[in-house]
């Protein structure tokens, strides 16, 4: 956790300063904010802040890349079964569109029908 650099003047290694890491009692109560930010809650406890190395705070290792805790097989899963139920919603919705349509289309045939049995009735009615 000590942060060194090169005096240019006398070429020898300098500690700028030391950081500090903070654990909490409860990480997952943390507020995530997005890129990588955390609000602290009460359900995360206070901050517990400690010297890198020491008391279980764990360690920072310079030109360490982390490791990704994404299952990519399991978010690939996830991913297709959710446009799966994307576009059986979306047929459904085109379904019910087209129902409703020939629904509207009846109605029309109806009333036109029954507009034309009411002008020529008197046509068919009998004559006593």
């Amino acid at each position: 956790g000590i942060v060194s650099a090169i005096d240019p003047t006398t070429s020898e290694t300098v500690e700028i300063t030391q950081l500090e890491l903070i654990d909490f009692i409860n990480p997952a109560g943390l507020s995530p904010q997005g890129n990588s930010i955390y609000l602290a809650t009460d359900i995360s406890g206070d901050p517990v802040t400690g010297t890198a190395g020491l008391d279980g705070m764990g360690s920072i290792q310079q030109g360490m890349l982390e490791g990704s805790n994404v299952q990519l097989v399991t978010e690939m899963v996830n991913l297709i079964t959710a446009q799966r139920g994307y576009e059986a919603n979306s047929k459904s919705i085109q379904t019910t569109d087209g129902m409703l349509q020939t629904v509207n289309q009846l109605k029309r045939q109806i009333a036109q029908i029954s507009q034309w049995i009411q002008q020529n009735q008197k046509n068919y009615v009998k004559k006593s």
